[in-house]
């Protein structure tokens, strides 16, 4: 068991922001994110059931709800496993929270406020690109101008961000830093620079859980294990029947090419390692 608490367990993001003791920590992480756009001063967290973001196992997707002080909505989520239906889903739900702000009356006038949504993912999903974020938002096509700031979406594709710890150039890297190695880290880095990394020290170390968080946090680590095993071994499956689809394919084809030569079958056979059968059916 590591001194921290993996980050990529439900129980372990949810600690680390979504409580009300961890808003300094999901704050630093937002206004690193939007840097130089905006200024999160605070943060409530909403009801997610509200749009039903979650509708699968628990130990692959989980999130946060919030809005910030002047009415954004934002949801932080992280998933633990390829979708190749994750951008449709991503927009989807990110839809319904915005749809989910609509008065009944003729006197709304719209009055929307924006949606942000902001993936961390553990794998890397290159349909959308090849490199550690991705910030999506609605765009005037001809003049490549913002058409309107109501939506937005920024992938993380964890997997890409490489960096040291002495080559994070600001708070955003470093909580990324902290992330994404937090449960092999025996202290945490920057405490004595940033308030921010001696809050999230506090929060993360195991052994500031009490008896029932231990619990909680070990029954979703074990879940969170339990899924990477399955995960691992559907793809050496799909990795095993590949070769073996490959392996077959190639035998074919020689059969194939010692056929149109004019072999007889017993010798394709020998040569091929197929069956009667399956050399007569080419």
């Amino acid at each position: 068991m590591g001194k921290f608490i993996n980050p990529f367990t439900d129980v372990g993001f949810k600690r680390i922001f979504g409580q009300e003791f961890s808003k300094p920590v999901l704050i630093a992480f937002l206004n690193g994110l939007l840097k130089d756009e905006r200024c999160i001063v605070d943060v409530k967290f909403l009801d997610k059931e509200q749009i039903r973001i979650n509708d699968g196992d628990r130990s692959l997707i989980y999130d946060i709800y919030c809005e910030t002080e002047t009415g954004e909505h934002i949801i932080v989520e992280m998933q633990n496993k390829y979708q190749p239906y994750f951008k449709k889903r991503s927009i989807y739900y990110l839809s319904r929270s915005i749809v989910e702000q609509g008065e009944r009356g003729s006197e709304w006038s719209y009055d929307i406020k924006a949606v942000y949504l902001v993936a961390f993912l553990n794998f890397k999903l290159n349909d959308i690109s090849s490199e550690f974020r991705t910030d999506v938002a609605l765009m005037d096509m001809k003049r490549h101008t913002l058409f309107s700031d109501k939506v937005r979406l920024t992938y993380l594709q964890l997997p890409y961000f490489t960096k040291e710890a002495d080559e994070c150039e600001n708070i955003f890297e470093r909580i990324i830093f902290v992330l994404k190695n937090m449960d092999i880290l025996q202290r945490m880095p920057w405490v004595a620079q940033d308030a921010v990394f001696k809050r999230l020290s506090d929060i993360a170390e195991v052994a500031s859980l009490d008896k029932e968080e231990r619990r909680q946090y070990d029954e979703s680590l074990r879940h969170y294990r339990d899924t990477l095993v399955v995960m691992e071994g559907q793809y050496m499956e799909g990795e095993r029947k590949g070769r073996a689809e490959g392996e077959l394919k190639g035998r074919m084809d020689i059969a194939r090419n010692l056929k149109a030569m004019g072999l007889s079958i017993d010798d394709i056979v020998k040569a091929s390692g197929l069956t009667a059968d399956e050399v007569a059916a080419l």
